[in-house]
């Protein structure tokens, strides 16, 4: 139950990402001019989805919190590298983002590592 916490933090760092994402292609190019980037970015910042995901990151923050008190900080810490791999996976199928054999070697490093630092 306890790691629990874990997952939560990285099921919401995860989401944010995405979502931050999805709205940003969506919104297109940032512009060139001063002004017009401010407004985009205000534009953004309003966008629903992109305050879920500001809500997201600080929910995460909060169950990253509770496992603090669960294990300890060296433990627990390596499970946040599954944040880069669901990511990128998730990418790849979202967003047509490509996924070469150099990063699918990179995904098999970071599990492997992940399983080898939570043993220790």
């Amino acid at each position: 139950m306890n790691y629990l916490y874990i997952a939560m933090t990285i099921f919401l760092t995860v989401f944010g990402q995405i979502a931050i994402k999805m709205q940003v292609a969506k919104a297109g190019a940032l512009p060139d001019a001063g002004g017009d980037k401010l407004m985009f970015l205000v534009r953004l910042l309003l966008n629903p989805w992109i305050v879920a995901a500001f809500a997201a990151a600080f929910l995460a923050s909060i169950s990253w919190m509770g496992a603090m008190t669960k294990f300890e900080l060296s433990h627990a810490y390596p499970f946040m590298a599954l944040n880069f791999v669901i990511v990128l996976l998730l990418s790849a199928w979202l967003f047509n983002e490509p996924l070469s054999v150099t990063r699918m070697a990179g995904v098999a490093l970071i599990c492997i590592g992940t399983i080898v630092a939570a043993q220790g």
